[in-house]
């Protein structure tokens, strides 16, 4: 039997003397017995929300009611020297109407009516913890299916996806982050009832997708959703991606090349200050996303995706923003897909410093990620070609830190600001002081840092060829 941590057996304590039954459910069940068990704790219970909160303000003296409307009170509680935080749900058995977007919240009456509306088996198990010891009830043999690697439904998955139709992509966030493999008549259900996914939020929709990119291993439930219909319905320009091959094989598998820099990506976090990092795996999934569009077929069988970059920004920035992600977030990631390519322009260091400038310019604070983007990028099972493109970034990114070093590459400004341009040329605000920054940092970015006197003759020799 899995041991019960005291603060556990105190909350059941205080549930049974009150009458009511207390059992620890779901993914905190399933995590325990993968030995992973959290400090996030999560109960449900007989007792009905009002009582749940009078309970819970006897336990802690932080304790919340955001989730009430769904049955749901919440608490923190220091103890053994860990910051527990747990949520207590009432029984219930929810529903989703046919085209609602919302659930209609029932409460239930038992522990078997609560666990057989679970998404799935292995979250479907629970702990009676008013008992000393803790008792395991497992009705839907959770414990047989997570130890042999499968995902299945309480009921019918028919039932389950009705009730609750975000639970197709659960299960494709499952068999990634659990290394799970989804039964074939899960499969079968979420392929025959894709379209049933219209109906739940896009906020929903992108939590959902967001927490399966960040699993360790996104590959296979991307696979899933792709397989099963889904991101036909929420992200149709991945599927998109599995272009029909040219019949001289001349150009890659898009749909897999995307998915292998997406891992080669997850790879490359180390070198980012916090991880696992959303903006870049979605850069990474999406970079080529304007290929379909872009595609063209040339004289002598050749394939073109001329623009791509371009086309993808904009194909970003507007799925993005139907999937209600933030506009921080979008920015980041469509910058960078619209940059992936600008280091194929870089050749044996035959970049300019001003160049080398510019490309750090323009990457602004997503540099880093495009270093990780455009390594993640080389895909070619051409050991000698994939050595030289490491090697041409390697010897970038080096020109990079030389010129940050000298010259503070993360803050290029020109050498006069504004109210010295002002100044000097006897102007008040305006556009024309507008236009004389812009020429003296392009000045800058050409020649590097300039001391004031050269700087200065740099704009008067400007201003008199514009005024002349």
């Amino acid at each position: 039997m899995l041991r019960i941590t005291p603060v556990v057996g105190r909350l059941g304590h205080l549930f049974a003397d009150a009458g009511h039954e207390l059992h620890l459910v779901g993914g905190s069940v399933r995590d325990a017995l993968l030995g992973v068990l959290g400090h996030d704790l999560d109960f449900t219970t007989s007792a009905h929300p009002d009582e749940v909160e009078r309970l819970l303000r006897q336990f802690s003296r932080s304790v919340w009611t955001i989730g009430k409307a769904f049955g749901t009170i919440g608490c923190r509680v220091q103890a053994e020297g860990v910051d527990w935080v747990i949520e207590v749900t009432t029984y219930r058995t929810d529903a989703y109407e046919t085209d609602s977007r919302k659930p209609e919240v029932r409460f239930g009456d038992s522990l078997t009516e609560d666990l057989v509306r679970r998404d799935f088996t292995v979250n479907a198990m629970a702990i009676d913890v008013t008992v000393p010891g803790g008792v395991f009830v497992d009705p839907h043999d959770g414990l047989g299916d997570l130890a042999a690697g499968v995902i299945r439904t309480p009921g019918t998955p028919e039932q389950s996806f009705s009730d609750d139709p975000l639970r197709m992509m659960r299960a494709a966030r499952f068999s990634s982050q659990l290394g799970l493999t989804v039964a074939p008549e899960v499969a079968a259900a979420m392929t025959a009832m894709a379209e049933r996914i219209e109906i739940i939020s896009a906020e929903r929709v992108r939590d959902e997708l967001t927490k399966l990119l960040l699993t360790a291993r996104p590959r296979p439930g991307l696979d899933l959703l792709v397989r099963t219909g889904l991101t036909e319905r929420v992200l149709p320009e991945l599927p998109a991606l599995q272009l029909e091959r040219d019949e001289h094989h001349r150009h890659k598998d898009v749909y897999e090349h995307s998915l292998t820099v997406l891992e080669q990506a997850i790879e490359l976090e180390h070198r980012l200050e916090h991880r696992p990092d959303l903006v870049n795996r979605l850069a990474a999934l999406l970079h080529d996303i304007g290929k379909p569009a872009t595609r063209r077929f040339e004289p002598g069988g050749k394939v073109s995706f001329h623009h791509h970059d371009v086309v993808g920004a904009k194909l970003v920035r507007k799925r993005m923003k139907a999937l209600r992600f933030s506009t921080d977030e979008t920015k980041a990631v469509s910058h960078l897909v619209e940059l992936h390519l600008r280091f194929h322009g870089y050749r044996d260091g035959q970049w300019t410093d001003s160049a080398v400038r510019r490309y750090v310019r323009d990457a602004g604070d997503e540099l880093e990620r495009l270093h990780i983007l455009t390594r993640a990028d080389c895909t070619t099972r051409n050991q000698r070609k994939a050595a030289r493109l490491r090697e041409a970034y390697d010897h970038l990114e080096e020109r990079i830190a030389e010129l940050a070093e000298a010259e503070e590459l993360d803050s290029i400004r020109p050498d006069l600001d504004g109210n010295q341009i002002m100044e000097l040329l006897g102007l008040s605000p305006g556009r024309e002081v507008g236009q004389a920054y812009t020429h003296m940092l392009e000045y800058r970015m050409e020649h590097g840092p300039a001391d004031p006197e050269t700087a200065e003759a740099e704009l008067r020799r400007w201003w008199a060829e514009r005024s002349g």
